[in-house]
């Protein structure tokens, strides 16, 4: 779905966010009033307002606010407005962003490192691993920072301490790239219980993102490289 200013454009993604963060919490990737997420519109974004969770979140309590934190309208924006907005001003190709606060990225951002290639399903974020941002408080421009480096040559990566955060070109994919992450956290998280997973190497990973971009738009070579 592409931005824009008009009212009707603005309904429908006001709408995509609103059941956006419904299928968050569903799905469990957060709970109670943890996590936000947030659309490009026009010049600045649409965010969800501070306390909000998905039993309760309506289309109009989207906050629209500049990039430079002005809001515009009623509403206060979700306490880590600026990382949304740090990432909206560093990569062009943002145009939806999703934090969670989901148990395995959490147990993850915790040990403060990557997520190693023990899956080839990694490369779909960008590289070779899933990088985990340097720790800083919440809500600061600190972290806001801290997470915008991270995700330099990548769509998704850890919090310190905290969580993880992931970009997409729609609120539809930046949901299913939140949703695919927790996914292979967990999955990592319980190949660890067995000794240190097998890890890709760069080469082959190189392999995978060459195959990515064929991916649902054409048959794929059975024959792999050659």
């Amino acid at each position: 779905m592409t931005t824009s200013t008009n009212s009707e454009s603005e309904t429908a993604l006001r709408q995509a966010l609103a059941t956006g963060y419904q299928r968050l919490a569903r799905l469990g990737l957060n709970n109670g009033s943890a996590g936000n997420m947030s659309c490009r519109f026009g010049e600045g974004a649409l965010i969800s307002p501070t306390g909000a969770d998905g039993d309760s979140i309506r289309p109009e309590a989207f906050v629209h606010i500049s990039l430079g934190g002005d809001t515009r309208g009623p509403g206060i924006p979700s306490s880590e407005w600026s990382m949304h907005t740090e990432i909206y001003r560093r990569y062009p190709q943002a145009q939806a962003v999703v934090h969670t606060h989901s148990d395995a990225c959490v147990a993850l951002s915790c040990q403060r490192k990557p997520i190693p290639a023990f899956h080839y399903m990694l490369a779909g974020f960008g590289g070779d691993d899933v990088p985990c941002a340097e720790y800083a408080t919440f809500g600061t421009d600190a972290l806001a920072r801290s997470a915008a480096d991270a995700l330099d040559g990548r769509n998704a990566c850890l919090l310190a301490n905290h969580g993880m955060i992931c970009h997409a070109a729609t609120i539809d994919k930046a949901v299913a790239n939140a949703a695919k992450l927790e996914t292979l956290a967990r999955q990592y998280w319980m190949s660890a219980q067995l000794g240190a997973p097998v890890i890709l190497d760069a080469q082959e990973m190189a392999v995978v993102r060459e195959r990515y971009r064929s991916y649902g738009k054409a048959r794929l070579d059975t024959r792999g490289p050659v």
